[in-house]
C-alpha cells in the first residue's frame, strides 16, 4: 500500500507544480493531496497542525489567484467597469477559452470594461495589463506554495 501511496503523491505533487502555470489545474490543492497520500505511508509522518496550515495556505492561494486580476485591474487604474470586466472574464475564460481563458479572459474583459465604459483605449490597455500582471502574481504565489510543498515532500522522503 505504501507504494501505491507514494506513486500517487508524487504523480499529484508533479501535477500540482505544472498546475501552477496552467490555469485550468489547482496546483496547491494537489501538491497539499500529495503530502496527504505521503502522510498515510511509512514515508512521513506530519503533525494534523501542519497538515491543517498546509490546507489553509493552499485553499488561500487558490482563492487568492482569482482575487488578483480583479484588484490589480484597480491598482494599474482601471475603474468599477475594468475590475467587473476582468472578474467577469475570469470566469468567462474558464468556460469558453480552456485552458488559457484564465489568462486571457480577464485581460480581455477589463479592457471591454473600460471600453464600454469610455475610457481612452490606452487607459483600458494599462487596466488590461493591470489584470495581466495580477494573474502572474498568483502564478507566482501558487509556484512558491507549491515548491515550499514540494520540499517538504522531498524532505520527508529523504529522511525516511
Amino acid at each position: 500500500m505504501d507504494i501505491l501511496f507514494l506513486s500517487i503523491s508524487i504523480a499529484l505533487i508533479l501535477i500540482g507544480l505544472v498546475g501552477c502555470f496552467l490555469p485550468v489545474i489547482p496546483g496547491p490543492p494537489l501538491s497539499f493531496l500529495a503530502l496527504l497520500f505521503l502522510n498515510f505511508t511509512g514515508y512521513a509522518d506530519f503533525s494534523l497542525k501542519f497538515l491543517l496550515i498546509t490546507a489553509s495556505v493552499a485553499a488561500a492561494v487558490t482563492v487568492l489567484d482569482l482575487i488578483f486580476p480583479v484588484w490589480a485591474t484597480r491598482k494599474f487604474g482601471g475603474s468599477r467597469y475594468g475590475m467587473w470586466g476582468a472578474g467577469i472574464g475570469i470566469f468567462a475564460g474558464i468556460f469558453f477559452l480552456p485552458p488559457f481563458g484564465l489568462i486571457l479572459g480577464p485581460l480581455a474583459g477589463a479592457i471591454l470594461g473600460e471600453m464600454i465604459k469610455g475610457t481612452n483605449s490606452r487607459k483600458a490597455i494599462v487596466a488590461g495589463l493591470g489584470s495581466f500582471a495580477g494573474f502572474l502574481l498568483g502564478m507566482g504565489l501558487k509556484l512558491a506554495v507549491s515548491i515550499t510543498i514540494t520540499v517538504y515532500f522531498v524532505k520527508a522522503i529523504v529522511l525516511s
